[in-house]
């Protein structure tokens, strides 16, 4: 890396490291749910509060082509009955998809369904929402969270595989285990979505700079390209997936044989122009109260998220009044 590369980088680390340690500033998650001037800010990454809502976001991506798997936000929980909660708000979910006929499909976080708590809650909470899953033939990814956690994950999720073999997992290709992690599950025959990572690590697990993870990124997705079983590819990375493009057609990869996944509100842009070229998209929709720290972490992963919403207040403060 070069001293020019290690400046271009600064700024952005040191946003990053901002939104990051606002996303655990709990009271600051409770004033913003308060404040007006937040929602219109939101509602660019949070298809919606209520389940409503969301259902009807799903139509619409439905109707313009796109694959869906819905979050339902919230994290790190510290109660048995909070994780209880967690699992029914998912059963709900599962069953009304399936009421509309839309797609079934979800991802959810460990920390949410207890994983601070104990490993054995945490089993016994996503056991009850893989089995809801199965009763709707419904597929489950578990998203990965910081490193600290990343064994854990992969334990939990290869235990609860036997109660929904239809489930997935996530791999972060700023860690620096990430590699040999990648080559056990494909030889496990998993799905596994492919990110960047989106949580502040330390240098020793992780790479930091943005072109030793785009490097990592590359390699990981080539590998599950060819090797992996319908990957999904999580990246709004327009050169990078332009790079793996060409790396498909060169090896003779089919469009069917992965996807990309996208956030919503995030490229959108992208994600219509790859439905254009004949690629399959997904896109992770996230909906419910808990929106704050999910919300940060959008802002902490690209500095120009940040611009972007500011734009949009100084608009909504020229309009005139209704």
């Amino acid at each position: 890396m070069t001293a020019t590369d290690a400046l271009r980088d600064a700024p952005e680390r040191a946003l990053r490291s901002l939104f990051m340690g606002l996303s655990h500033r709990r009271s600051l998650g409770r004033l913003a749910t308060r404040v007006p001037i937040t929602r219109p800010m939101v509602g660019r990454f949070v298809a919606g509060e209520t389940l409503p809502e969301v259902l009807d976001a799903l139509e619409r991506l439905r109707e313009g082509g796109y694959g869906t798997t819905v979050d339902v936000l919230g994290e790190s929980v510290s109660s048995a009955e909070a994780c209880s909660a967690a699992a029914g708000r998912y059963e709900e979910t599962l069953a009304a998809l399936a009421g509309r006929g839309l797609e079934r499909n979800v991802s959810l976080k460990l920390t949410q369904m207890g994983l601070d708590i104990s490993e054995q809650i945490c089993r016994e909470t996503v056991a009850r929402v893989m089995r809801a899953a199965v009763e709707v033939g419904a597929f489950v990814r578990i998203d990965m969270e910081d490193h600290t956690k990343t064994d854990r994950t992969l334990r939990l999720w290869r235990e609860l595989r036997s109660v929904n073999p239809e489930t997935g997992v996530v791999i972060q290709a700023a860690l620096r285990r990430s590699a040999a992690d990648v080559d056990a599950l494909i030889a496990e025959g998993a799905r596994v979505r492919l990110c960047k990572g989106a949580y502040n690590e330390p240098a020793s697990v992780a790479f930091r700079e943005r072109d030793a993870v785009d490097a990592a990124y590359e390699s990981l997705a080539r590998s599950l390209m060819r090797e992996g079983v319908h990957p999904a590819l999580a990246t709004h990375d327009g050169r990078l997936i332009g790079r793996l493009l060409r790396f498909a057609e060169a090896e003779g990869i089919a469009p069917d044989r992965y996807e990309f996944q996208m956030l919503y509100g995030v490229r959108r842009d992208l994600q219509a122009e790859l439905l254009r070229r004949g690629q399959h998209v997904r896109v992770y929709v996230p909906y419910g109260t808990e929106w704050y720290p999910y919300f940060m972490r959008r802002l902490a992963e690209k500095p120009a998220n940040v611009a972007f919403l500011l734009r949009s207040l100084l608009k909504e403060g020229r309009r005139p009044a209704a």
